[in-house]
Order: C-alpha cells, then structure tokens, then sequence
C-alpha cells in the first residue's frame, strides 16, 4: 500500500518517521517478514523532488540495495574504479584500484533523488502503509508500546507501535527520554557542484592499447587534503561531483563567484592534475557537523541513519552507515518478530551497531582532524602515512574493505 491509501490503521508493529532512502530501506528490508510498518514521510512524493546531490555509494550498498531490488532500476550510476588520495602542498600519495581489493568497483556515484525514486517505485508494491506529507509532531514510549501524533491532509492523527524507529536526521531526538545527541560544529560548510574537465589522458586497455577517456569515464575518484578541509571529485557520468569543504567565510565567497571565477579558484586550490576545469553546475552550499546520539536505542524506539550519526562527508561514510542501520535492524526484527521493540532484541541491535556506528565515526573524525590543517610536523607525518599505505598491499586491502563493508569488513 502507498501514500494513497487514506484508511489507516491505528496499531502498528513498527512505525518508520521519516521516509527518506534510509527509511525506506527498513521498510523494503522488512517486506515479507511478517510485521506491519507504517512509514511516514513529511516531505512530499518523491517523484517531483529534485535533489542532485551526489551519493557515493560503497560496494557493501551496492550489495544491500541488490537485495532489496532497487538497484537495477537506477539511472546513471558510475563505477568507481580507482580512487587517488593526494596531500595538498606535500610529499605522498596513495592509490586504490578494484581490481587491487578484488571487487567490481570500490563504489558508485549516483544522484539522490534516483536512489529516492527508484526505492517509492518498490515501496507500491510492498504491503506498507506509507503516507507523504504527514508531518510527527510529538511522540513517547511505555514499556508497552510507543505513541505517536502527526498532521496530515490538515488532519492530527494518533497511532502506536510495538517499535517507534527515527529515520528523520534527529529532528526528534530531543523527544526521546535517555538518548543524549551530541554536536561537533566542524566550522567548515560543504560546497558541491557538477564539473566539467577538458582533461583527456591516454589510458591503457588489454593487449597494450592505447584509448582516450576523461578520468570521469575512467571511474577515477580523487580525494585531495588542503588545510582547509578535504575537496573531492568524483566521477558522475561524463563529469565530477565537487564536494569542497572551506571555511563558512570562503562559502560564501565561492557561492558568490560567476562560473568562470569559480572554476579558477577550485583549479587554483584543487591543483593541475585534471587540467583546465571547463564547465560547472549549479552549485549549493552546507554547514557541516558531527552529530551522533547515544545510546541508538531507548525504551521501545530506535534511531537509524542521520538519527543516529551524522558524519563529515569526508570518504563518503555516512549514507552507507545508515545503510547497513536498517538492513540490520531489519534482521533484529525478522529474527524474532514477536520480540519488536521489546529490551532485549533492542539490547542485541545496539551491540551490533556499536563497532561499526563508532569507528565510522572515529574515522571520519581523525581524518578531518588530522589532514584540516597547515602544522608542518603533522603535514610530514600525513605524507609519510600516504606513501607507507600504498606500498603495503595488505593493509590497502585492510583499509579499502572497511571503507566498503563497515567495521566487520
């Protein structure tokens, strides 16, 4: 059942707030499981929202959404063959391929509002009860079940639960008796945008040919690390997805600019190694923190994806986290569905997502500590790590896994 279904019921097994990619994922993951699921979403149907904001999808997600039959669908989805990991101003660097880990491609790029469509188009054909527009203004947990209200079509409405989830970014969390949500402000914004290069460089196939491809085409991702903050480019069809990280003054600065002007200052701070930059699209700009609850669980309520952490963009973990949050709630819950929401099963979620949620975290964290800066001790040190990394096989492979798969590898 979809948005059009206006009977509802008023007892659920799970009700989903916040019906973004990683909340319908839930939904989709718990097809066939035996439970019922109301998913509500406060923004409108997906097919008429516009958001070109790149994802970078690890090959781990790529498996999930296989499985939860979403991935065939997608329009416009670029391999990432290669990725190039640079240091801006000093010596070293590390280069990852597919073929170095053993996997098709270390990931993909896509745009978010394929991923969003293409999951609403699987959502018509699950037995969920899923509403857009319906806006969850209070909510609150009993040993027994938890409660919520919501406005919809003009409307307050009430329905309960045997499981509350939040998928909504954390809008709710301060509703939540027992979980603390915690805030970094990195005071740095990202800025993203679509990139055009006249960069064409010779590439070799099998046999020793010799064939032209932008590095776009090639599936080449670059990860470059500036005291300002990281800027990458990643490969999305013919061109790259910018995401620049900068200072909340820089921003605006950089907002600011005519295209030309634009592309000159991200040549300037990006470097030579694309050539001239030739064209750019639109582009948009975001403050960026560190936000992450504890615990994910309280009495009868869970928090997935941005809910529960909220990550620098930085090697692009946080959409895969919130991946992995709901294909393993999910899991929870098929298990043993007479136990949805009850302390123990929440108890057992909590302790799987423990080492994946907070090494995400760590990890993101470090880098941006670590590389966001001009010392020049810390800047031989970050040289010497990117040149030991790409000689050492093994722990490339260490690495790389972890980035595709989570903390288990």
């Amino acid at each position: 059942m979809t948005q059009e279904k206006t009977t509802l019921k008023h007892e659920y097994d799970l009700i989903i707030i916040g019906g973004g990619p990683v909340g319908m994922a839930l939904a989709l993951a718990l097809r066939g499981g035996g439970v019922s699921v109301l998913l509500l979403e406060a923004r409108g149907l997906p097919e008429k929202t516009e958001d070109s904001r790149p994802l970078a999808l690890s090959h781990g997600s790529r498996l999930i959404l296989e499985r939860l039959g979403v991935w065939k669908p997608l329009p416009d989805v670029t391999p990432i063959t290669t990725i190039h990991i640079s240091n801006r101003g000093g010596f070293g660097r590390t280069v990852m391929t597919a073929d170095d880990i053993g996997v098709p491609a270390l990931g993909y790029v896509i745009n978010h509002h394929d991923v969003f469509r293409s999951m609403h188009k699987a959502l018509k054909k699950c037995d969920v009860d899923y509403l857009t527009g319906a806006q969850v203004t209070r909510l609150e947990a009993s040993l027994e079940s938890g409660q919520i209200e919501f406005q919809h079509d003009g409307v307050m409405k009430k329905a309960t639960a045997r499981l509350l989830v939040l998928a909504d970014g954390g809008r709710l969390t301060a509703q939540i008796e027992g979980v603390t949500q915690h805030v970094h402000d990195y005071q740095q914004w990202a800025v993203v945008a679509r990139i055009k290069s006249e960069c064409s460089p010779k590439i070799t196939g099998r046999g020793g040919s010799e064939f032209t491809r932008s590095p776009a085409q090639a599936g080449v991702a670059y990860e470059r690390f500036t005291p300002d903050g990281p800027v990458a480019l990643l490969p999305s069809g013919d061109s790259f997805a910018l995401v620049w990280t900068v200072s909340p003054s820089a921003a605006q600065e950089i907002l600011a600019l005519d295209d030309a002007a634009f592309l000159v200052r991200l040549h300037d701070h990006f470097g030579d190694r694309l050539g001239k930059l030739v064209e750019a699209g639109k582009r948009s700009g975001f403050p960026l923190t560190l936000k992450y609850a504890t615990p994910v669980t309280a009495c009868r309520a869970a928090l997935i994806g941005n809910a529960a952490q909220t990550l620098h963009p930085v090697a692009g973990q946080g959409f895969n986290l919130g991946l992995r949050d709901a294909w393993e709630l999910a899991d929870e819950v098929i298990a043993a569905p007479a136990e949805t929401g009850v302390p123990a099963m929440l108890a057992r979620y909590r302790h799987r997502r423990r080492m994946d949620s907070s090494t995400g975290r760590v990890f993101t964290d470090s880098l941006v500590k670590l590389f966001s800066n001009d010392d020049f001790v810390l800047g031989s040190m970050r040289g010497m790590g990117l040149s030991a990394l790409d000689c050492l096989p093994q722990a490339k492979r260490f690495v790389a896994r972890r980035m595709m798969f989570g903390a288990r590898g």
